[in-house]
């Protein structure tokens, strides 16, 4: 099964595709984890790769869409894979259908996490870090005991300069002016599947496992 995850920041992508590459054996590919693992092993997108990234510079969607086939074409995606954070964009879409195609694959469904830019706002800036030990915390979902201190090794808590509302607003409008044209794409294929992102995460595991199983009503 090839499924691609959708959503935007703090809509929960990651955590749900802990739980489906589980359920379905299917690897997860990150576009952050292929260009690394494509580095590190020396391919030759990853050196072309590692070039800007050395420099800095963004690197040309050419040669993401190529460390996105050579993940593609590893062994471990024989029998299907998660895609999450690719495509970005439609030019990038088109260029995943076109690899696919080569490969004589499909994407079976398109999975949408739907999330009030609200709530998001809420979860993503809501983030606090521990300076001492890295443990995590979140000031309304899982707050520490004693406000600003580390319940396991009473460091200081402080929040990440990316996390607060005016770098926040300015991912998600990034994502809606960029990657939400992708859902009317895929919606045009009769890929897009719409699933809730605001329930609790078990009920959002349910829903996505019913769909990809045929099961949703």
């Amino acid at each position: 099964m090839n499924i691609l995850f959708m959503g935007p920041p703090g809509a929960g992508k990651g955590t749900q595709a802990e739980s489906i590459v589980n359920e379905f054996q299917i690897p997860h590919i990150s576009t952050g984890d292929a260009f690394r693992l494509a580095m590190k092993q020396g391919t030759e997108m990853g050196k072309k790769a590692k070039e800007y990234v050395d420099q800095g510079l963004l690197v040309p969607d050419e040669i993401t869409n190529g460390i996105v086939k050579e993940r593609l074409e590893q062994p471990d995606c024989e029998k299907g894979f998660l895609l999450d954070g690719f495509p970005r964009t439609v030019a990038q879409a088109d260029a995943l259908d076109q690899m696919l195609t080569e490969m004589g694959r499909k994407l079976d469904h398109v999975i949408n996490l739907k999330v009030d830019r609200g709530l998001l706002l809420a979860r993503l800036t809501g983030r606090r870090i521990c300076k001492e030990c890295g443990a995590t915390y979140h000031v309304l979902f899982n707050p520490p005991k004693q406000e600003g201190v580390c319940d396991k090794c009473a460091g200081a808590l402080y929040q990440r300069s990316d996390d607060t509302e005016e770098k926040v607003g300015t991912r998600l409008d990034e994502y809606m002016n960029k990657t939400a044209p992708l859902l009317d794409y895929y919606a045009a294929k009769s890929l897009l599947r719409e699933v809730n992102g605001e329930q609790d995460i078990q009920d959002v595991t349910r829903d996505i496992s019913s769909l990809l199983r045929g099961q949703a009503e």
